[in-house]
């Protein structure tokens, strides 16, 4: 899922390793933490893969050291080093940036099923960039979302008769009142995204009315 993370961050802009995890606390504090063990393997091996590229800026420039004016002490400056202009820094900075197959590659595993990992984190996750999907693919992502649930509530429905102690039927039907929350948002997203889809074939604007007087006239000429 970190994956899905970095590329769609990179997809907005190039950034640094730095401001990558940055962004990434911030867009998936709510899931886990992301420390730089996990962040620069994971740039490795999709540098490795061609979805990601390395863009090196220019060194850095020391700043000039201004002349004293006076030739004894521009004479002692030299002699312990200073530098008389600029002169490039031994600090590189190096950003990330996507490339077309890294596009690819982050749409393919926004509609991925991935076994091993968390069903409803991943699905938040891939909520928080399905701004990036075209509407279609944001309509299954959805789609097969609103399946996900309905059958969870079915378990669930199913469980909550087999139980006989109260506690213990009060648990499952917090759950099942909790997937049908999640159901009815995942209606509303669906409802909301296919009433601003839009159409393959957008209707010819409308023409203005000839009068019927005018029509045979023509037809008369």
């Amino acid at each position: 899922m970190l994956e899905i993370a970095v590329l769609g961050l990179l997809k907005e802009q190039p950034l640094h390793g730095y401001e990558l995890k940055k962004r990434l606390g911030e867009t998936l504090g709510f899931l886990w933490g992301v420390s730089y063990g996990s962040l620069y393997p994971a740039l490795r091996r999709l540098e490795r893969e061609g979805a990601i590229e390395v863009v090196a800026e220019p060194l850095a420039l020391a700043p000039p050291v201004a002349a004293t004016g006076s030739l004894t002490g521009d004479l002692a400056a030299a002699r312990h080093g200073a530098p008389r202009g600029p002169k490039p820094s031994r600090r590189t900075r190096k950003a990330y940036r996507i490339t077309s197959a890294g596009v690819a590659r982050f749409e393919e595993l926004l509609l991925a099923d991935d076994p091993h990992t968390d069903e409803d984190k991943a699905f938040a996750l891939k909520l928080a960039f399905c701004s990036e999907l075209p509407a279609p693919a944001r309509i299954e992502l959805l789609e097969r979302r609103r399946v996900a649930l309905l059958t969870r509530l079915n378990q669930s429905r199913r469980a909550t008769a087999t139980r006989n102690d109260r506690y213990s039927r009060s648990i499952v039907e917090h759950r099942t009142r909790s997937t049908q929350r999640d159901l009815e948002w995942v209606d509303e997203l669906l409802e909301a995204e296919r009433a601003t889809e839009v159409p393959d074939h957008p209707a010819s604007p409308d023409l203005p009315e000839v009068p019927s007087h005018e029509m045979k006239e023509g037809v008369s000429r």
